[in-house]
């Protein structure tokens, strides 16, 4: 979409005069390097050393500090993971600081620590929850692109570190900041780094534009067989998409009673199985509360939050996700902050997040993982129609000052699908550029 202030600044005029520049951030290419850049491995954790020697066989130069004055780095890895006290978060400042001022343009920071949740000790929990505190804050300082995430760790789960490490390192991050993503002990197994879901059957709903369409088009790229699902009413871009991916389109409603059974039969008998679904349909009925009718507030419920209840019975029923599968929703920081004029939006939404967290555990035996992402202001036409100052308010409201694209959410979208995520599970990572609204 068409950002007239960006453009204003980015002109030849504004140029010339200085006007600072709204960073181009790095987004991720097949091929592309992981890091711009060697990456500084510190701290003293149980997982430096792994990160360290998985960097090096990727091909990233780990170092463990700048090895002169004045050299720049592509990413900071700081593991502090076996801090216990308080007093050891002056590791934070003494090894962090140091290497964010050496960071390149769309560098990354990424602090490892232990999940609070699995801790007893008053000292150790207090310690651990700490470090969230910094590391959002370092996200609000950091400028030129830079990001800060952090992940919380379970004793013994490398492959979950692993997998966040290198999402929060990589270009496919690039509108992901001050991001908080816990991981278990799962074990998952290998998959291509170009095309990790290759062999994968996916289903996405509301499919035929928008972040929809750019879903369907990073899974398809990534390897994924995917159904593209939208309404009949959207049936010629629905095609478009579907042919584009070299997938098969799925014309319904999704809020009808049978809309689950029909993907699972047209996914089993069209391409032999199911192993992602993606909920990502969903409207808009605004209205301030003391004036919210009857149907707007029904239709969006029922829309956004009764129907993936409904698609889930059948989704998880017998012949339909496989086990080890991966269900994705798309919820929206207004489910987290709320929005003025949208509180059935954002109902439905924070219903989504309560989904997340209770059917993860419930299925968690069968190695099926189900989280959600929370997009903020990412341009789309339904971004565009807003006024224009709210807009560019909009736009502006986050530490990436700029908005994000459809595609920064299908990354997000396309890493937890992974078969290397399984580590990963209950969880809502923002896709925001760590937007002021909320946490």
């Amino acid at each position: 979409m068409t950002d007239l202030f960006t453009t204003i600044v980015r002109s030849p005029v504004a140029r010339k005069v200085g006007v600072p520049q709204p960073t181009r951030l790095r987004r991720y290419e097949p091929g592309m390097p992981l890091c711009d850049g060697p990456v500084l491995v510190a701290g003293h954790g149980r997982f430096a050393d792994g990160v360290a020697s998985w960097l090096g066989g990727a091909g990233v130069r780990a170092v463990s500090a700048p090895t002169e004055a004045g050299d720049k780095v592509g990413a900071v890895v700081l593991d502090l993971s076996t801090a216990i006290d308080p007093a050891e978060l002056d590791q934070l400042r003494l090894l962090g600081a140091p290497a964010v001022k050496a960071l390149k343009r769309n560098g990354r920071v990424v602090v490892i620590g232990t999940d609070p949740a699995t801790l007893t000790d008053v000292a150790q929990v207090t310690t651990q929850r700490a470090l969230e505190g910094a590391v959002r804050s370092i996200g609000k300082e950091l400028r030129g692109g830079a990001t800060a995430n952090l992940v919380l760790a379970q004793e013994d789960a490398q492959d979950g570190v692993r997998s966040a490490v290198e999402f929060f390192l990589s270009g496919r991050s690039a509108y992901v900041d001050g991001q908080v993503v816990r991981v278990d002990a799962s074990t998952t197994g290998d998959a291509d780094a170009l095309r990790p879901l290759a062999g994968k059957v996916a289903v996405v709903t509301g499919a035929a534009r928008g972040i929809g369409a750019e879903i369907a088009r990073v899974l398809s790229r990534d390897g994924a067989t995917v159904v593209a699902v939208d309404v009949p009413a959207a049936g010629d871009a629905l095609a478009a998409v579907a042919n584009d991916v070299k997938g098969t389109a799925l014309q319904l409603d999704v809020t009808a009673d049978d809309a689950g059974r029909r993907i699972v039969e047209h996914a089993r008998s069209r391409h032999g199985g199911l192993d992602v679904v993606v909920h990502n349909a969903g409207i808009t009925r605004d209205k301030l509360f003391v004036n919210m009718d009857d149907d707007r507030w029904r239709s969006v419920m029922d829309v956004n939050l009764r129907s993936v209840l409904r698609m889930n019975e059948a989704v998880l029923g017998e012949g339909g996700l496989s086990d080890g599968g991966r269900i994705v929703c798309v919820a929206s920081i207004a489910g987290i902050a709320g929005n003025r004029g949208q509180t059935n939006y954002g109902a439905s939404k924070a219903g989504v997040i309560g989904l997340v967290e209770a059917l993860s555990r419930q299925v968690a035996d069968r190695g099926i993982t189900v989280n959600a992402v929370a997009p903020g202001f990412i341009e789309t036409e339904m971004t565009a129609r807003i006024p224009f100052a709210t807009r560019e308010i909009g736009r502006r409201m986050n530490s990436l000052q700029q908005g994000g694209h459809p595609k920064d959410v299908a990354e997000t979208i396309a890493w937890l699908a992974q078969p290397g995520t399984g580590a990963v599970t209950g969880q809502v990572v923002r896709v925001c550029g760590q937007s002021l609204l909320g946490a």
